[in-house]
């Protein structure tokens, strides 16, 4: 998703600022070796976060360690959060303002909709920065 917003997804328009806390490994490896893997998401939005920013957490069971304390770490400092989980949203649930549940044990069914819904998401901002039928900003 974060690579749609600071791209496109369907049409021109301005880049959003958007990051996968996933993608820098340096980081990744550097805060797993120094203080612990479940605190690889929580440490950089401490670092990186801004007032207004959107927290966006998928975890397959909803109880993933470094998802959870991520999303805590997001709520501390007041942003929005957004959750992709399966079941019944594990832990996740109760962290996020919106946590979308795909009902289903099967991690596999469970991603493939987690990846729809992210599409889903993206169209959905775009609709809401352009005109849909013309993809001129708003």
């Amino acid at each position: 998703m974060a690579a749609e917003f600071v791209g496109r997804f369907r049409r021109e328009r301005r880049s959003l600022p958007s990051i996968s806390l996933t993608e820098n490994m340096a980081s990744v490896t550097a805060i797993g070796n120094d203080y612990a893997f479940d605190q690889i998401f929580s440490r950089q939005l401490e670092g990186l976060a801004q007032p207004g920013d959107v927290a966006v957490g998928l975890s397959t069971s909803g109880n993933s360690p470094n998802v959870v304390k991520g999303l805590q770490k997001a709520r501390d400092l007041n942003l929005r959060t957004v959750g992709l989980a399966g079941r019944a949203g594990g832990q996740m649930a109760a962290l996020c303002d919106v946590c979308i549940c795909v009902p289903s044990s099967v991690t596999a069914r469970i991603q493939e909709v987690h990846l729809a819904v992210g599409h889903i998401l993206c169209g959905l901002v775009e609709d809401g920065l352009t005109d849909a039928g013309s993809g001129r900003p708003r």
